[in-house]
Formats: structure tokens, C-alpha cells, sequence
């Protein structure tokens, strides 16, 4: 082993701290899936989360030649739509404002954020491979002084206290313990700063356990979804207070339809749609303040 493996094994040792954290990392440095290589390749903005919003139908018709990579730009426009939404929430922020995208994949929604506020953005990830791609796209975009990715478990993030304005987690809720996150997020958090996610998690009034739609998002995704209820509670623990709540779902099926119809369709589409219809499955924006 060379000095740089053993340096890169020993910083990964203190940033995954669990069995199944390691197989998380493990999954997402040989994540390669078309469904999110191929839409970044639209405009050079690369997501890691789903779209919302009423679908242009008509890239369906004409030429069949054409017809998939229409559907490659609509579905890219509406997860853009999706990250646009999210900002939205995230209160007024200006060229002052650090904040922090918790899971933050390639990317994506941090370089959205620098451009529309003009702030220091901070990303964490657990995938070494994510963290090199988007500090690329970075140093690519010019940006690398304002947006910065880092090699950290976002259950410890070892930023100083009261460092952001601003937190969010797009879709990255699922693989960690709520209570624990809400404590480190409220830690780093400036006393009325703004916290959002947009994250699916099951429906309680269905039972206390996933459907069976749910629990092969799980299994594909090696995920643990959690029920709704649970966000609103280790928010209440940790000193998080909702203001706003929306519930994205009937918005998020039009994407999951289309996306089926496409050569990029991973196989969880007809799970997705099923849990969705069915009610077991929601999806949520939660914005909350920190008291």
C-alpha cells in the first residue's frame, strides 16, 4: 500500500463509521446509472434526486429517432424544476450566507444555489468519487473559491457550530438516523436558520411498517425509508420548527410515468408509481427554522 492509499484508507476509516455505511459509500463510487449521467449530460448540471411538475406529452410524438432524447431533456427539466422548488424555500440569502447541501451527490443543487445567491456553498458525501466529480465541475464552472465539496459523514460534519445559514438534504434522509442528523444540523445551524428536505418517506396511516411498493425502493436503493411522522418528531427533539409542509407527491408522478417510457427506466419505476398511487408513499418538502 502506498502512502496516498494509506492516507485515503485511514481519512474514509474516520468518515464511515459504520458496516452499512461503507456499503452506502461503496454503492454510490460505482453508481454510474444512466438515469443520472445522461440527463446531467443535458445542460452539464448532474442530480441526484426526481422531478416535480406537469410533463410536455408531446415530446412522445414525432420521429422515433429523436423521441428518447426528448424525453432524456423533459425529465431534466423537471428535476431542475425539482431543485428550483427547493431553493425556493430556502429563505432570503445573500453573497454573505455560507450553507451547507447534505448529500450532496455530483453537485447539482449546490451549483444551482451559488448562482442564485451568490453565497459560499459547503457539499458533504460519503462517496470519495462524488466528492472528486463535483469539486471537477467546480474548478470547471470557475466556482471552486465559492463551492466546495467534502469527503464527510453528514452525521458528524466537523464544521464549527452555528456556521450556516442554511441546510438542506435533497432525497439523502433516507440513509441515516433522523434524531441524530437533526442534532448535527441544528448544531451547525445559525440560531434562525433555515433547514429544508424534499424526501420520500411512508405513509403511518398505512401501517407501521413500509408497503411492499416501499420496501423494494429499499432493497434497490439500500435505503431505509422512514415514516413520516418520525421527521416531524426528531425535528420537535432537536429544536427544528416546521413553517412550511408540501406534499410534492401527485406533482412527482407525471416524472416517474414519463420516465418509465424511457431507455434510461432503472426498473423501480412501476414500485415507485404503485406505493405513490396506492398512498403509502409521499413525497415532502419539510421547511423548518431553527429556534
Amino acid at each position: 500500500m502506498t502512502m496516498l492509499d494509506s492516507t485515503a484508507t485511514d481519512a474514509a476509516g474516520q468518515v464511515l463509521v459504520t458496516r452499512y455505511q461503507k456499503s452506502v459509500s461503496e454503492y454510490w463510487n460505482n453508481e454510474k446509472a444512466p438515469v443520472n449521467i445522461r440527463l446531467g449530460e443535458v445542460s452539464g448540471t448532474f442530480h441526484h434526486h426526481y422531478g416535480i411538475g406537469e410533463v410536455d406529452w408531446t415530446v412522445l410524438e414525432g420521429d422515433e429517432a429523436g423521441r428518447q432524447e426528448r424525453i432524456i431533456r423533459e425529465l431534466h427539466r423537471l428535476e431542475g424544476a425539482q431543485a428550483e422548488f427547493l431553493l425556493d424555500q430556502l429563505g432570503p440569502l445573500g453573497a454573505g450566507d455560507r450553507i451547507l447541501d447534505a448529500g450532496s451527490g455530483r453537485g447539482g443543487t449546490s451549483f444551482l444555489a451559488n448562482l442564485r445567491f451568490g453565497c459560499q456553498v459547503d457539499g458533504v458525501s460519503i462517496s470519495q468519487e462524488q466528492v472528486k466529480f463535483a469539486n471537477a465541475q467546480a474548478a470547471e464552472r470557475g466556482v471552486a473559491d465559492q463551492v466546495g465539496f467534502h469527503f464527510r459523514n453528514m452525521l458528524h460534519n466537523e464544521f464549527p457550530a452555528d456556521t450556516f445559514q442554511a441546510i438542506w438534504n435533497n432525497e439523502s434522509t433516507m440513509y441515516v438516523d433522523l434524531h441524530k442528523l437533526f442534532a448535527e444540523h441544528a448544531r451547525v445551524l445559525r440560531p434562525g436558520g433555515r433547514y429544508v428536505t424534499i424526501t420520500g418517506c411512508f405513509n403511518d396511516l398505512h401501517g407501521h411498517q413500509p408497503s411492499r411498493a416501499v420496501s423494494q425502493i429499499d432493497a434497490h436503493y439500500i435505503c431505509d425509508i422512514h415514516p413520516r411522522s418520525e421527521y416531524f418528531a426528531a425535528m420537535a427533539a432537536n429544536g427544528l420548527i416546521p413553517i412550511s409542509v408540501v406534499d410534492l407527491t401527485e406533482a412527482t408522478i407525471p416524472y416517474w410515468e414519463l420516465r418509465a417510457k424511457s431507455e434510461v427506466a432503472s426498473g423501480i419505476e412501476d414500485a415507485f408509481l404503485t406505493a405513490y398511487k396506492e398512498g403509502s408513499f409521499h413525497y415532502l418538502m419539510i421547511a423548518a427554522d431553527k429556534a
